[in-house]
């Protein structure tokens, strides 16, 4: 009777090994990332090589992007702010980046990142607002904590070749379910600002476009240099980095200025998700 029992138990383990996948398939994606919130002692000072967020510091990109069959002129501007929201208790970089297509804002964002103790970037969550003809359209905003959102990564410390792919972010009830992976290691790269070695890249894609990549060059102590595609991506949108400069206190003091009155109207349109948080803070 021993015997039986022990076949039995062994039979059904196997079928249930089967339903959940068994041991001979694949692991399944990590659909969002292993988040600590007491890795985060000096979550501020975000010092990646590949992803590093001084505050003051402006990346100004050009390029373009495919719009009906047709090439539109697009311009980006990063800016890292001198201010700190918090985040499920976690204090948080700002960026304030602002989207022209053809010369026509067509998104500002802020945007909230925090650096664990393991040197891992974390992306903490987002404000887009989008706008047509210069009218807002909408804010599809997430934030770690809110509305089902969780934190992804934005950078690991040490990218490695051959490692799975990772979530960047998760909030289903806004469509991101950005994911990233290393694509290449030890390239070389000339941009119009400059030229560089041992440039890293991440091919990003989503799950509404698993056939569409984004393709995301880092140069090592400098950030994002380039941003190109493969795949289905129907923007097609190439990217270059022209301009790499520290902004003065008196620009900081307009940047900050503008990022404020960006999170003022958050407040309003968000009520779900933004209206929910701190609001920023200058330290």
């Amino acid at each position: 009777m021993q015997k039986l029992n022990t076949v039995h138990i062994v039979v059904t383990l196997i079928f249930m090994m089967i339903l959940v996948g068994g041991c001979t398939s694949e692991p399944t994606d990590k659909v969002f990332e292993d988040y600590n919130p007491n890795n985060f002692n000096n979550s501020t000072n975000i010092d990646n090589q590949w992803l590093p967020f001084k505050p003051g510091t402006q990346w100004v990109y050009e390029g373009y992007t495919t719009e009906n069959n047709e090439q539109v002129s697009h311009r980006l501007i990063i800016t890292v702010t001198d201010l700190i929201k918090i985040i499920d208790g976690i204090p948080s970089v700002v960026t304030w980046d602002l989207d022209y297509s053809a010369d026509q804002l067509v998104e500002a964002e802020l945007a909230f990142f925090a650096q664990d103790d393991d040197g891992i970037v974390w992306r903490m969550g987002e404000y887009p607002e989008e706008y047509e003809n210069g009218k807002f359209i909408e804010a599809p905003t997430w934030i770690h904590g809110i509305d089902d959102a969780l934190a992804g990564i934005a950078m690991f410390a040490n990218p490695e070749l051959n490692t799975p792919d990772y979530p960047q972010g998760w909030a289903p009830n806004e469509d991101w379910t950005d994911r990233g992976k290393v694509d290449h290691v030890g390239q070389q790269l000339c941009v119009p600002f400059d030229c560089y070695d041992n440039v890293l890249v991440i091919a990003e894609t989503s799950k509404s476009e698993p056939d569409a990549f984004q393709l995301k060059y880092y140069a090592p102590g400098v950030g994002n240099i380039s941003v190109d595609w493969r795949g289905e991506d129907q923007s097609q949108e190439k990217m270059e980095l022209v301009n790499l400069v520290d902004l003065d206190a008196e620009t900081m003091a307009e940047v900050r200025k503008n990022a404020q009155a960006l999170e003022a109207h958050a407040y309003k349109v968000s009520k779900v998700v933004y209206a929910k948080t701190l609001p920023m803070e200058f330290p």
